[in-house]
């Protein structure tokens, strides 16, 4: 079994969850007493989130690979980011760390794929939805039509997730409004859902929406014990 490399901390709560779904599926998969082997260095996400809203991105980037790099010293055999948004930074973690980088958006949409989906909704911070680094990424890499909330709505989910999610605040009131969010997106034409924040799985649930929802953090978790199993 290859050991697995975490970077969390963004937000703590969804480390826990990436914690506790790879543990689940390594169990589910091997049986027994087996469990995952891992190593995660957290960060201080405070730092990582007045960096972001800064647009300090380089100085978030020095956090990243140096947490990326700890990781490959302690003897993790590739790297997961545990979080959507700093994924924005995938492409310098991975060019100063010898091992592999497992992408949140690949095994995304390598699920998306297997489903037989072609367009897609897609929920996270602001960063996420609008920016090339993810939703660029779908596009141009795996040949998805991505579509994102109007301007009002991508302003109400991201301040959902920084100032509730990550809290650990979960508001009915909120998932209300989410849902009807996705409802939108449904109407629009969106096949499925992409929860494209890791929090947003604390909020929203299968279930919750008309369509199939891919939650990031457990298509990533369940990439990352395939990956650590396999032969």
């Amino acid at each position: 079994m290859k050991t697995i490399g975490l970077i969390g901390g963004m937000s703590w709560e969804s480390s826990i969850e990436y914690y506790r779904i790879i543990n689940e599926i390594t169990k589910s998969k091997l049986g027994g007493l087996h469990s995952a082997k891992s190593v995660m260095y957290s960060v201080d996400f405070a730092e990582i989130e007045a960096f972001q809203h800064q647009g300090q991105w380089q100085e978030a980037a020095d956090l990243m690979v140096s947490a990326a790099q700890g990781l490959e010293r302690a003897g993790a055999d590739f790297v997961v980011l545990c979080t959507n948004t700093m994924h924005k930074l995938a492409d310098e973690i991975e060019a100063n760390i010898q091992v592999p980088f497992l992408h949140i958006a690949d095994a995304t949409a390598e699920k998306i794929h297997s489903c037989g989906m072609q367009k897609i909704g897609l929920l996270g911070t602001r960063f996420t939805m609008e920016q090339d680094f993810y939703r660029g990424r779908l596009v141009n890499k795996h040949g998805l039509e991505v579509l994102v909330p109007n301007e009002n709505e991508r302003e109400f989910v991201h301040q959902v997730i920084y100032k509730e999610l990550c809290l650990g605040i979960i508001n009915p009131e909120s998932r209300h409004q989410y849902i009807e969010i996705i409802n939108r997106l449904v109407k629009s034409g969106a096949e499925g859902i992409i929860l494209g924040c890791t929090e947003i799985e604390l909020l929203i649930q299968t279930g919750d929406a008309a369509v199939e929802v891919f939650p990031t953090t457990r298509i990533h978790a369940e990439a990352a014990v395939n990956r650590a199993i396999a032969v």
